[in-house]
Parts: C-alpha cells; structure tokens; sequence
C-alpha cells in the first residue's frame, strides 16, 4: 500500500493507557499517524544532532508501539537502550503507530543527542556516527529482549520529522492456509485460515476497495482520525513459498515450471494479473500437495501476502462473501457492515518511504 499524510489508510492505533484487549488489524484501523498534518514542534538546539533511526521488532512481545505507563513498549524500550548510551534520558517520536501484537520490518522514528563528554561534565562534543549509534544502542537492546534492533540511522535536519515527513507506508499481512496445525515457529507471525482461500476472488475484490473511498466501513471503534477518506494506491494479494522451510533446488525448478504453467494458460493479461499476485502452490509436491513428504517432514501451508483489509479478504477467499458483498460493505460505509476482525499477528509495518536530504 502507498500512502501520503493527506491520504493514508488504515494504520494500526493503540490507546495511550493500556494495551488493546481486542485483536484489530491495519483493515480496521485510521490511526492517527493518518490524520491531517499538524504543525510541527520547534526543532531541537543547534548543538544537538537529529537521527532518523529504523527498527524492526517483535510486536507480540510488545503493548503496541507508544509509551503507556507500567507496559512494555517500543518507544519506551527503545528510549531506555538510548538514555543507557548517551546517559541522559531522550524523547523518541516514531513515524508510525503499531498496536500490541502488530510486527515492523521497518519502523522509522527520530531521536535528538547532545553528545556530553564523560571527561569533562557540560563540555558539548562533535556528534556521535551513525554507525557508533546503531551498534551502542543495540548492545543495550540485545542485553534486554532482544525482541526489537536497529536496523539503520541516518543524521538528518534538526526540522526532519519521522512522522509528518513520511510520504508512503506500506503494510504486509501474513495467512497461511491449510488443516495442518501451524509450526511452531508461525505461532504469533501469521494467522492461521484452516480453510483453502480463492486467491482470484481476492485479487477481484482487491480491485474495488483501491482508490479514495469514505472507509467507515473499516474504522476502529476507537479510531481517532478526523476523517474516514482515505486513498489507498495499492492493494494486492501473493501467495509465496511458506517460511520457515527452505525449498531444494528441485522444489525451486519446479516452481519455475507452475509459473510457466499458469502464464501460458492464464486468460489474463500481465497488467490484469501481476506475477507477484498469481498462485502458485496448487497441489505442486514438495509445497503444498499430499504427495508422501517423509518421516518428520511438515506439510506446508499456502502462505499468502495481503496488504490490509485481511477481514474482508479473507471472507471473500473462502467464499463467506462476495465480489458484490465487497461493494456493499465499502458503500455501507458502517464499521457493523465489515466481517470479522483478523488478529495483529500477521500484520507488519513493512518500510516508510522519505525524501531524505
């Protein structure tokens, strides 16, 4: 999904007092990163460096993303690894809002550091590299959890905001579908649908919900946007070969040939059917099929890759709505219209997009 400041959709909000007692996902929530910009706050000292620093984490380890009193957060962990290097406390500002459970591949906040020599207290030292910050601060975060780490730092203005400058977010959802219990190392990074999911059905509901709508029909009871109206440039569904399981070279020869296979016998054009939204585990022997695997060999789920509003594709995948259902509920515009909430497990922050100077 792309997304501007002015148009966003569907980002995961939290209450600022207690972690959600409710599983809620990118398709049911506006968050408040969306909301119409406000006007920044006044950059730091002129002696104090600005860093632009990318994390991933965890998020079931977590009570979502912002500071909360008496839980573990990201900010808050992340605030304690910085104040444990620098040795002085820090305020960190990210540029998007996750709830507890929801994961980042890429969650982007900025941080202000005076550097202070040690040697001689009051004394303002050049700043510190970028490398320096990135491997300091996750000496620290290692020795806690380690559930959460930097993954890159950038000096950036003292005016460059993590928030308001973002220009695109994008989301990932995960589902695996199929009977098989799921693997152990799936639990919490993935929702599991017992039920087969009709990727085509999902691709052609995909269609209607992409453009600027009013999502109402969409929004958390406890959403706190401004407005319901949003833009949403891309909504796609993939399937992909399920991880943690690492394909032989025969398994990946035979891949490319499905591939070939639905290309050749596909009534779709490559603009009407992207390759990265075709399916291509159907019953091949060695990803997903009943083919005997071996003693000890787990049968491997369908793993599908959904940008947002997994509820109502999901239901459409297995048939619990239609094309015309989608419609219904996008123009509804009443959050009692939609199905089901999917829970955060599967969500992930995928990458903040910058124009970085």
């Amino acid at each position: 999904m792309t997304e501007n400041p002015k148009h966003l959709l569907d980002r995961v909000s939290e209450s600022p007092h207690r972690p959600s007692k409710i599983a809620k996902t990118a398709a049911q929530n506006l968050s408040n990163d969306e909301e119409e910009q406000q006007e920044a706050p006044m950059g730091p000292s002129p002696r104090t460096q600005r860093y632009l620093v990318a994390i991933e984490y965890i998020g079931t380890r977590f009570s979502g993303s912002q500071q909360q009193p008496n839980f573990r957060t990201v900010v808050g962990v992340l605030e304690e690894a910085f104040h444990k290097f620098i040795g002085q406390p820090v305020s960190i500002v990210c540029s998007s809002r996750t709830d507890a459970g929801v994961h980042a591949l890429s969650n982007v906040c900025h941080v202000d550091i005076q550097r202070i020599s040690k040697r001689k207290p009051g004394e303002v030292l050049p700043p510190h590299e970028q490398t320096v910050v990135r491997r300091a601060v996750n000496h620290f975060l290692q020795k806690n959890e380690g559930d959460i780490m930097v993954i890159d730092v950038r000096c950036v203005p003292a005016d460059f905001h993590a928030r308001f400058k973002a220009q695109e977010r994008t989301y990932f959802y995960r589902l695996l579908s199929g009977p098989e219990p799921l693997s152990t190392f799936e639990r919490d990074r993935a929702w599991h649908v017992p039920e087969e999911l009709d990727i085509l059905a999902m691709q052609e509901a995909c269609k209607i919900l992409v453009g600027h709508h009013d999502f109402s029909s969409f929004r958390a009871a406890g959403c706190q946007a401004k407005s319901p109206i949003r833009t949403l440039d891309e909504l796609t569904v993939s399937e992909v070969v399920s991880t943690p399981y690492f394909p032989s070279i025969v398994e990946r020869r035979q891949n490319n040939l499905i591939m070939e296979d639905l290309h050749a016998s596909s009534n779709k054009s490559e603009s009407d059917l992207p390759v990265s939204s075709i399916s291509i585990g159907n019953g091949a022997s060695g990803f997903n099929g009943e083919a005997s695997l071996g003693f000890g060999i787990r049968r491997r789920h369908r793993c599908f890759v959904v940008r947002l509003l997994v509820g109502v594709l999901k239901a459409v995948g297995t048939g619990n709505l239609t094309i015309s259902d989608v419609e219904r509920i996008l123009n509804a515009k009443s959050v009692t219209a939609a199905s089901p909430m999917a829970p955060p497990c599967g969500l992930y922050l995928g990458h903040v997009k910058y124009d970085l100077p």
